[in-house]
C-alpha cells in the first residue's frame, strides 16, 4: 500500500505541476464547457499491476496484462460550473497475468476484473486533462495447472470471484479533439493506452 501512496503522491505533483505550466499558457481550466464534446471515450490499454489481487491479498509480485475502459460522459459541464470539468461512467475490462512467482500460490495466476468507475475530468489546458476515478471491481482469478506441473506440492488450482475497490488519478495528453494519450496509476494497477473520442 505505501507503494502505491507514493505513486500517487507522484502523480499529483506531477498533475500539479502540468496545471501550472498550463495556467502560465494556454489555460482552458476556467473557461467551462470548452473541451472535447463526445457520445463515449474508447481507451484500449496496457496494465501493470504491482499488487497481487488475485484474492490472496496484498504481494509483491507485479502483473502485466492488456485492458480496455469505455467512459460515457453524464455531465458536460461538472460538477463544479465555473470550471473546466465534466463527470462520466467508466466500465472495462483487463486481464492480468501474475506468473509462477505470486504470493501464496505456486502456479500462473491469471486475473479479469471489471471495474465501475465515476470519472471526473478536469480540462486544464487545450492539450491536457486530468481525471480521479473512483469505484469498485468484480475480479476473476483462475490458475493455470499446467503450469503448475513439476513445481512444489499443494499447488492451488482452481479458480475464486471477489470484489475489490478502485481508486486512479490519471491524465490526457490530446493529440487532437478525438484521440489522446491515457495514463493511469492507482489502485489496483498502471495503465497505458490510446482514448478514441
Amino acid at each position: 500500500m505505501r507503494k502505491s501512496c507514493r505513486a500517487a503522491l507522484v502523480l499529483v505533483v506531477t498533475l500539479s505541476s502540468a496545471s501550472r505550466m498550463a495556467q502560465a499558457g494556454e489555460s482552458t481550466i476556467r473557461q467551462p464547457g470548452d473541451h472535447p464534446h463526445y457520445a463515449i471515450e474508447i481507451e484500449p490499454h496496457l496494465n501493470l499491476a504491482w499488487f497481487d489481487y488475485a484474492g490472496y491479498g496484498l504481494g509483491t509480485t507485479a502483473g502485466i496484462g492488456l485492458g480496455a475502459r469505455f467512459t460515457i460522459p453524464i455531465v458536460y459541464n461538472g460538477f463544479v460550473p465555473t470550471i473546466n470539468n465534466s463527470v462520466g461512467i467508466g466500465f472495462g475490462g483487463d486481464w492480468v497475468y501474475f506468473g509462477c512467482g505470486a504470493p501464496n500460490v505456486s502456479c500462473g495466476v491469471s486475473t479479469l476484473y471489471f471495474p465501475i468507475v465515476m470519472q471526473w475530468n478536469f480540462f486544464v489546458a487545450r492539450r491536457w486533462s486530468v481525471f480521479g476515478e473512483p469505484g469498485f471491481s468484480i475480479n476473476y482469478a483462475f490458475y493455470n495447472d499446467n503450469v503448475c506441473q513439476g513445481q512444489k506440492a499443494g499447488c492451488y488450482v482452481g479458480s475464486s470471484i471477489f470484489p475489490g475497490p478502485v481508486f486512479e488519478f490519471g491524465g490526457r495528453y490530446h493529440l487532437s479533439e478525438h484521440m489522446a494519450l491515457t495514463a493511469r496509476i492507482g489502485y489496483p494497477d498502471f495503465t497505458f493506452g490510446v482514448s478514441f473520442m
